[in-house]
């Protein structure tokens, strides 16, 4: 069975199948990479909630920055977030984002 929740016309912000959450895109609000990378792992966690995970469960994280010398600011507000021992299998790239002020965006599928 697949779950589809906050489903709008162009996409779902969470899919669950199987044990799994899929979650859409976050991006954050900030004029730094610090305060945008902050904001959007609160968003996940929100959405881990939402979907009956949480971040030990977490099991691939995909990020994209606009620009890849942001790569240092952006871990290390990464690393004080995933929990100890529990970090996923991730990878990060550099992406032209959706507008123009957006310098992260992070895609994180969980088990559930």
């Amino acid at each position: 069975m697949i779950e589809r929740i906050d489903t709008g016309p162009r996409m779902s912000r969470i899919v669950k199948h199987n044990g799994v959450a899929y979650l859409c895109g976050q991006v954050g609000d900030g004029a730094t990479v610090t305060e945008q990378t902050r904001d959007c792992l609160s968003r996940v966690d929100a959405l881990l909630e939402r979907a009956g995970s949480s971040r030990g469960q977490i099991l691939q994280a995909v990020i994209w920055l606009a620009d890849m010398a942001d790569f240092a600011e952006m871990n290390a507000v990464w690393d004080a977030w995933v929990p100890e021992g529990e970090a996923p299998a991730r990878a990060c790239g550099e992406a032209r984002l959706a507008r123009g002020d957006l310098k992260v965006e992070i895609i994180i599928t969980a088990a559930c």
